[in-house]
């Protein structure tokens, strides 16, 4: 019982709260409390009141630990990334309309609406005592008393008012249902033959003289592209945290000054044997056990190597006893207090007990301590030092990038001298290479080299701000303007381009002669006709017939059926399709019951997100960053700056 407590605590627990109480994923105890009304960092605004770039960084930290904590093991790199801290950014205008709407309306329920949910919804069980009251052993477990608890719920309450309104009112009858799938699910039976270009390559054999036709009437398609040599320069946040690594001196005071932080990232490693007492049974009862407990602790004491035995034989803990009583290591917070405290005031090797929680008693042997000296996280403690002086000297340093390229605009020399950066080169054209990453990406990048001001003057750009904390400045070395290019030097292009074209004639030229033939023979198909492929086929079902033929198909008139049409391939080719019957959609798995239902949650899904646009609208909620703005926080909360000029 305890072991599964201390495993399941954060995640069971956890996850249950913030499937009750969904808004607060957002926001946190504070959030509802504070609005801040700062106007200085507003990243977004709802009925008047700011939400800051604090509550924001806030708000996605406690997403990404949250997430952390329920993804053990799992890859959580996408979890903090510019993309997501605009989802949690819109979650918290979303989280905010939706409480501004539901106390617009009144629509907070009562304590004993309140009472009567907590006492009879069976979501709420694990948190509910014997005698229906609230568990706040638990709840300190999320870092929740019964007041801030009870704030949460009746907010959240309120909050899903607003909108089970409108998901509840969604409505599927039959008949609608059946307009609104048949068109996906409705099957037709058809043959088709395909006239590929490429069986007709090698009949064909353009002249030299309609090469040269062709290369004429189509110079556009011929032309070398607009092309800059460039050198360019970057300041990012990487290039400053490598240039402010600390000294070991440097990393030994920022540990000594941040003591009581580093400290709680302080684990333990202990057994333990359970002596089960709930606090309901008498004293007599508790006593036993207690006295049991005191036992097995002088056992203990007498052998501490064959600890791991005696919790196998006498620990009530079934999820620990098996494992020698071993509960692994666990940090503050994970443990119920009293545990918590004789655990974290033990010697490693050292013996106490007995302990008591509300489990029982405990006799605990501490087996191993980590986190809690200078040489252990001195690794960690320099790379946040690293990062922190990295984001303090973000604004100066991006400033003196900025003036420096702006103001000596003859050369990147100066920059490159004063900031110890490193020159880079590249040829680029107007728009970015497919396979183009970081600033040769940036089309805000490519817009500045190629602008008139730097083509004509060789002068540096402006510092561009291609990223998060990145800043780019760059000056043209030569500049090719577009060409077309001589014949002898696209020939082979030129003549693939033209064989291909006469080719698609061909194609094209022999099906729409099948396509007439089959017009003519009507409803009857020859009896020995094996150049058509026959086929059932459906949106949900397109039997690896290509797209444009599946639309023909399901366009055909069912009134006119037979009915034999021509389709162009854009990949090169032609297909005779014919359509001979409409068939019924298959009936579904689960039946028409399930896809009515399905129906209908996506049109409350969709009736919901209307009305949230509404709510947004009528309490003007705004998001005033963008997209350059969401600039990726680390998690240790240390928010970074932007450049300025």
């Amino acid at each position: 019982m305890f072991e599964f407590f201390r495993k399941h605590n954060r995640i069971a627990l956890g996850f249950m709260l913030l499937l009750i109480i969904p808004s607060f994923v957002f926001f946190g105890v504070e959030g509802y409390r504070k609005m801040s009304d700062g106007a200085g960092d507003a990243v977004a605004k709802v009925d008047g009141r700011n939400i800051s770039r604090a509550e924001w960084d806030s708000a996605h930290q406690r997403f990404v630990q949250n997430a952390r904590a329920q993804m053990k093991g799992g890859d959580t790199s996408m979890l903090d990334t510019p993309e997501r801290r605009r989802d949690t950014l819109e979650g918290l205008v979303r989280s905010r309309v939706l409480q501004v709407a539901a106390t617009d309306l009144h629509l907070a329920p009562n304590d004993n609406r309140l009472q009567r949910l907590f006492a009879s919804d069976p979501q709420f069980a694990q948190l509910r005592n014997a005698d229906g009251s609230v568990n706040r052993e638990i709840l300190a477990m999320q870092g929740m008393n019964a007041d801030v608890f009870v704030q949460r719920l009746r907010q959240d309450l309120a909050v899903q008012q607003v909108i089970d309104g409108v998901t509840r009112s969604a409505v599927a009858p039959s008949a609608v249902v059946g307009a609104a799938v048949d068109p996906l699910f409705q099957r037709r039976d058809i043959q088709y033959q395909r006239f590929e270009t490429a069986t007709y390559l090698d009949k064909v054999k353009p002249s030299d003289a309609e090469v040269e036709a062709f290369y004429k009437s189509h110079t556009d398609d011929f032309k070398a592209p607009e092309q800059a040599q460039i050198e360019y320069v970057m300041l990012d946040m990487q290039t400053v945290a490598e240039a402010s690594a600390p000294s070991d001196a440097e990393v030994r005071k920022y540990y000594d000054d941040n003591l009581a932080r580093f400290a709680a990232k302080e684990e333990r490693k202990a057994s333990h044997i359970l002596i089960n007492a709930d606090k309901a049974q008498s004293a007599a009862v508790r006593q036993a056990a207690k006295t049991k407990a005191e036992a097995l602790l002088a056992e203990a004491r007498k052998n501490p190597a064959g600890f791991a035995e005696l919790a196998r034989k006498n620990s009530q803990d079934e999820g620990s006893a098996v494992q020698g009583g071993d509960l692994g290591f666990f940090g503050r917070g994970s443990m119920v207090k009293p545990f918590e405290d004789a655990a974290f005031a033990l010697k490693q090797g050292e013996l106490v007990g007995p302990v008591e929680t509300d489990y029982g008693y405990h006799v605990i042997l501490l087996t191993g301590v980590k986190g809690n000296s200078f040489d252990e996280i001195k690794a960690d403690v320099a790379a946040e030092l690293k990062k922190t002086t990295a984001q303090r000297r973000w604004p100066e340093l991006a400033e003196q990038f900025t003036n420096t390229a702006y103001e000596q605009s003859d050369s990147l020399q100066p920059v490159l001298d004063k900031l110890k950066l490193k020159k880079l080169t590249a040829t680029v054209q107007r728009k970015a290479a497919a396979d183009a990453v970081g600033p040769l990406a940036s089309g805000k990048f490519l817009d500045a080299v190629f602008s008139q001001e730097t083509l004509a003057n060789k002068r540096n750009t402006d510092a561009v701000e291609v990223g998060p904390n990145q800043l780019v400045s760059a000056r043209v070395l030569q500049h090719s303007p577009a060409r077309v290019m001589p014949l002898a030097d696209v020939s082979d292009r030129v003549r693939q381009r033209l064989v291909a074209q006469q080719a698609l004639a061909l194609a094209r030229k022999d099906g729409q002669a099948r396509m007439l033939a089959l017009q003519q023979s009507g409803a009857a198909l020859p009896a020995a006709d094996k150049q058509l492929t026959s086929a059932t086929v459906s949106r949900m079902q397109p039997q690896g017939v290509p797209r444009q033929v599946l639309e023909a198909a399901l366009r055909a008139d069912p009134t006119k059926l037979p009915q034999v049409v021509g389709v162009d391939l854009p990949e090169g080719g032609f297909v005779v399709l014919r359509v001979a019957a409409v068939l019924p959609r298959e009936a579904m798995p689960g039946g028409d019951e399930q896809l009515r239902q399905q129906y209908a949650q996506a049109w409350a899904t969709a009736e919901s997100e209307a009305y949230l646009a509404a709510l947004k609208q009528r309490y003007k909620a705004t998001i005033s960053v963008v997209d350059a703005d969401v600039t990726v926080v680390p998690v240790s909360g240390a928010s970074a700056s932007k450049p300025g000029r």
